[in-house]
């Protein structure tokens, strides 16, 4: 079993009673398709959804995009087609720019019409994406070591290095990029022999950190931060973990296993996208 067919196997299992709710849970949008990736779109008040529909490494033109309501609502199930098994998402100069497999997806953001796709050379299993202050984007490939960075129309490569430790979430905090790392030694069910943890990269000198404290701890799928906050999703535990510079992570929710890439309003609420249910899940939190 290769290591696509490993990792479809993994997110292919399901629990089927869903697990009771989250404090401070506020909806749960359902009745999406394996969803990946949950992302505020804040000029336009919306949430967008990347759905994989199938083996998350095949191209099979299954994939699409959602549109829901704050407040949890389907606008719209079929926003843009014609994608593979569309993951992580960013936004940048008016364009939606989503992780495809090797391919980078760019949609324009009014009309959800796809109007290119970018071949990333060299590409494995692109995850999750994020852009910066400047409006460059950044994506990381999983089962390489390995984050690109695009401008415009143009990847390149950022950083590619053994301590990224299969990179997942990446999420722009000001001059750094947060990374949240699966692990090492991936196993064909997609445990590992050393869990993930959470990293910082310098995005001027490309210096690599790992934050202190919060370090093999976790097979670590999604991320952002509020304010001096970091959140952080577990896939095969279901977990969400906080944490802050000094401490250590703190497990603050726990959803069946199969909780994805998450997103945030930037203030005090969380979606986080619950691959196995086809659902998302947005928490007020304290």
């Amino acid at each position: 079993m290769n290591r696509l067919s490993a990792f479809a196997f993994a997110v292919s299992i399901g629990i089927a009673a869903a697990p009771a709710a989250q404090a401070g849970e506020l909806w749960r949008a359902t009745g999406l398709e394996q969803p990946e990736s949950a992302l505020f779109d804040a000029a336009n008040n919306r949430i967008i959804v990347s759905n994989i529909v199938g083996n998350p490494g095949a191209a099979d033109g299954n994939g699409y995009l959602s549109v829901l309501s704050l407040d949890g609502k389907t606008i719209t199930q079929h926003w843009t087609d014609g994608m593979d098994a569309p993951k992580g998402m960013a936004i940048s100069g008016g364009k939606l720019y989503v992780a495809d497999i090797t391919k980078i997806r760019v949609v324009d953001l009014a009309s959800g019409r796809l109007i290119a796709s970018i071949v990333v050379p060299n590409a494995v299993f692109l995850n999750d994406m994020t852009s910066d202050h400047t409006g460059k984007v950044y994506v990381s490939d999983m089962l390489a070591d390995t984050i690109y960075r695009v401008d415009g129309d143009r990847p390149e490569l950022f950083v590619r290095d053994a301590l990224l430790a299969s990179p997942n979430g990446v999420f722009a905090d000001g001059d750094r990029l947060i990374v949240a790392s699966w692990g090492k030694g991936i196993k064909p069910d997609f445990s590992t022999a050393e869990p993930g943890g959470l990293l910082a990269i310098d995005l001027a000198n490309k210096a690599i950190s790992p934050l202190p404290g919060a370090q093999n701890f976790a097979d670590l799928d999604g991320v952002i931060a509020i304010g001096d906050t970091i959140y952080a999703t577990a896939y095969m535990t279901g977990t969400l973990y906080r944490y802050k510079a000094g401490g250590a992570p703190q497990a603050v929710a726990h959803f069946n296993p199969g909780s994805a890439d998450i997103g945030t309003d930037g203030k005090s609420i969380l979606y986080v996208p619950l691959m196995n249910e086809g659902e998302i899940a947005a928490l007020k939190l304290d």
